[in-house]
C-alpha cells in the first residue's frame, strides 16, 4: 500500500497547521511515522487520499456508532442544512434531542447543550462548585476530561496530592484545586476522602476509562465512590462523552447501576458533528443561567445541524437488538484477539465493554490501573499497528486509545480483522 499522497498532504498541512494536525493524536506521535489523510468513509470502511480502503476501528474516536455516512443520518443532516446552518435562537430539534436523552438516562431530567465535551465538563464543574460552595475537585489518573486548564493535570509526587500542570501555559494556581487519585484504587480513594473530602465540590470520572485504552472499572470502585461523595457532600460527575449511548442504551448505567449527580455527553449525541451536553436533575440544572446564576453560554450550542445528526444517530440505536448485537461483536473481536495472541505465544491482555475495546502487550494477568497501562510494551504495539495497517485495518494510532466497533461492522468484518491480527502477532 502506498502512502505517498498522504505524505504530500501532511507536508502541505505542516506549513499552515501546527504539527500538521488539529488534534495531537492524529499526528501518529504514538506510533511514529506520518498520518493518513482520509478522503471519505462508508459503513465500517474509510478510504485514504492514497486510494487505500481500510476497515475502520477509530470511528472518529467514538461517535460513529452506526458507521460512516449512514443514509438516515446523512438525510437528517441534509434536511437540517437545507433550512439553515445556525440561528442563534431556539429550535424545536434542541428540545427533541433533550427529550430523547432525558428519557433514556436515569437521573437526567434536564440537559444543557454545548459545542464540545471540553465545554460540557468545564461547565459541569463550575455548576458543582457553585452549588456546593467548595473549590476542590478530584479526577483520576488516566482519565481525560478535555483540555481546560484545571483538568489538564498529572499527579504530583505523592499518592494524595494536588495536580500539577502537564502542559505549558497553565499557571500552577489553576490546578491547585485539582486532586488526582488512581483509577480503580479503592484504598487510595478512601484515604483521599478522609483527608480532603470536606473540601471537594465534585469528583469527575470516566465510568469506563477510554483514554488509557479501554479500562473498565470494578463495580465496587463505583459503589464506594458514590457512597463517599454522598457522605462528604461532593457531587459525582460521570463523564460520558465517550461512553454515553455507546456502551448501553442508557450509557454506562446499563453496566453499572450507580446514580451520579451530573453527566457530560458528546460524540454519539452529535452523530459525528461537534456537540456536547451537561445533564442532571432539574434542581441542579436550573442553576444555569438564565434560570439561575451560574453563567454558561455558546453561540453554536444546540446547533441545528449537529442536533439533527444526533437525533438520527440515537434513534438508530433504539431497536431492541442494537446493543446486544454490538456487545456480541465486541466480545467476538476480543475473544479472537486473545485466541490469536495465545497461538502466536504473545502475552496480551484484552479489555472490552459493549462497543469499546483495548489491547495491552503485557505479561500481567490484568490491566485495570494507570500504572499497569503505562508498563505495557508500546514498541510492540507500534509494530502491531503498522502490520495491521498494511493488512487493511485502521486502528487508533496510539496504544492509549480505545478501539470502537459500530453497527456497520459485521461478523465477517470482525473475523477479517482477527485474521489480520493473527498474522501481525506472528510477526512480533
Amino acid at each position: 500500500m502506498s502512502f505517498r499522497s498522504s505524505v504530500e498532504e501532511f507536508e502541505r498541512a505542516l506549513q499552515v497547521i501546527p504539527g500538521g494536525v488539529n488534534s495531537p493524536v492524529r499526528a501518529f506521535g504514538g506510533v511514529g511515522g506520518r498520518p493518513l489523510f482520509i478522503r471519505r468513509g462508508e459503513g465500517a470502511f474509510v478510504e485514504t487520499e492514497d486510494g487505500g480502503r481500510l476497515i475502520d476501528f477509530v470511528a472518529s474516536y467514538g461517535p460513529l456508532i452506526n458507521g460512516h455516512c449512514h443514509p438516515e443520518i446523512v438525510a437528517a443532516i441534509s434536511d437540517a442544512l437545507s433550512r439553515g446552518t445556525a440561528f442563534g435562537a431556539p429550535t424545536v430539534m434542541e428540545t427533541e434531542l433533550a427529550e430523547l436523552v432525558c428519557a433514556r438516562v436515569p437521573n437526567v431530567e434536564m440537559i444543557r447543550m454545548t459545542s464540545s465535551g471540553t465545554e460540557s465538563v468545564m461547565s459541569a464543574i463550575r455548576l458543582a462548585r457553585a452549588v456546593t460552595g467548595r473549590d476542590n475537585i478530584l479526577k483520576f489518573s488516566g482519565c481525560y476530561h478535555g483540555h481546560s486548564d484545571g483538568l489538564l493535570v498529572s499527579a504530583g509526587s505523592g499518592a494524595l496530592t494536588f495536580g500539577v500542570p502537564n502542559s505549558p501555559g497553565i499557571p500552577k494556581s489553576f490546578t491547585d484545586h485539582t486532586l488526582v487519585c488512581d483509577y480503580n484504587d479503592i484504598s487510595a480513594l478512601q484515604q483521599l476522602f478522609m483527608t480532603f473530602g470536606d473540601s471537594l465540590a465534585a469528583v469527575i470520572v470516566e465510568p469506563v476509562a477510554g483514554n488509557m485504552s479501554c479500562v473498565p472499572p470494578s463495580v465496587e470502585f463505583h459503589r464506594v465512590l458514590r457512597d463517599l461523595c454522598t457522605k462528604y457532600g461532593a457531587l459525582l460527575i460521570w463523564d460520558e462523552v465517550m461512553t454515553g449511548f455507546r456502551v448501553g442504551r442508557a450509557g454506562s448505567q446499563d453496566l453499572y447501576p450507580i446514580a451520579a449527580d451530573l453527566f457530560t455527553f458528546g460524540k454519539v449525541i452529535g452523530g459525528g458533528l461537534p456537540v456536547g451536553a451537561i445533564g442532571g436533575s432539574a434542581d441542579l440544572m436550573r442553576n444555569f443561567a438564565p434560570a439561575g446564576k451560574v453563567y454558561q453560554a455558546g453561540t453554536l450550542s444546540g446547533n441545528p445541524v449537529a442536533v439533527a445528526a444526533g437525533i438520527a444517530n440515537l434513534r438508530l440505536t433504539e431497536t431492541e437488538n442494537f446493543y446486544p448485537r454490538l456487545a456480541a461483536l465486541t466480545a467476538r473481536f476480543a475473544d479472537g484477539l486473545r485466541r490469536e495472541a495465545k497461538q502466536a505465544g504473545i502475552d496480551l491482555v484484552v479489555n472490552s465493554v459493549c462497543g469499546m475495546l483495548g489491547i495491552f502487550f503485557t505479561s500481567a494477568a490484568k490491566v485495570e490501573r494507570f500504572d499497569a497501562v503505562m508498563a505495557c510494551d508500546t514498541d510492540r504495539f507500534t509494530r502491531f499497528f503498522y502490520s495491521m495497517l498494511e493488512d487493511g485495518i485502521y486502528l487508533p494510532p496510539s496504544s492509549y486509545e480505545a478501539w470502537f466497533i459500530s453497527s456497520a461492522h459485521t461478523e465477517e468484518i470482525i473475523d477479517t480483522a482477527i485474521a489480520a491480527a493473527g498474522r501481525a502477532f506472528q510477526k512480533l
